[in-house]
């Protein structure tokens, strides 16, 4: 059974994976409208991946004796400068899940909640290879900087990324 503080906790962080969910999404269309495929392919594949994670959340609330509870989901940003920025703008909401995932495991440690913990363990990895992957992805848009070929490039090798756990730019 989950005490009120961790289901509370469970919950903020299920609506903050909607929220990427819908942030990636919001890329998703921005990209549409630039032309630009392969980059709206690479954040479709990430809006699934949040949806996903939430879900798991969901579950796990659930499956734990807690409740989940669906919360509002703000308005995403809509409006990028570049593809470097829709990159850099996803590296750090990852980062703060990051963050925000290790508040919830030191709260399951506090609260001796082992199922928890083990829960949050694949999440910890998850995030790991997040951040790598859109680390490796800003390095190669800034080597390819304004020049309208490599983003191409970059465009049609972000557009074979396929969401069955092959990652694209590595």
């Amino acid at each position: 059974m989950l005490s009120k503080k961790l289901n509370d906790a469970l919950n903020k962080h299920m609506n903050l994976e909607f929220h990427s969910a819908y942030s990636y999404l919001a890329a998703v269309a921005h990209f549409e409208t630039e032309e630009l495929p392969g980059f709206a392919n690479f954040y479709s594949i990430q809006a699934k991946e949040e949806l996903t994670h939430a879900m798991k959340f969901f579950n796990f609330i659930q499956d734990a004796g807690g409740q989940a509870k669906l919360a509002d989901v703000a308005a995403p940003r809509q409006s990028y400068k570049s593809p470097l920025d829709v990159f850099e703008a996803s590296l750090k909401q990852e980062q703060n899940v990051s963050s925000e995932i290790n508040k919830l495991l030191d709260l399951a440690i506090a609260e001796k909640h082992a199922g928890t913990r083990v829960f949050l363990q694949w999440f910890v990895t998850e995030q790991l290879e997040e951040e790598a992957l859109f680390n490796r992805c800003i390095r190669r848009i800034k080597i390819a900087g304004k020049d309208g070929q490599g983003l191409l490039l970059i465009d049609q090798e972000l557009g074979k990324r396929t969401g069955d756990g092959e990652a694209a730019a590595e």
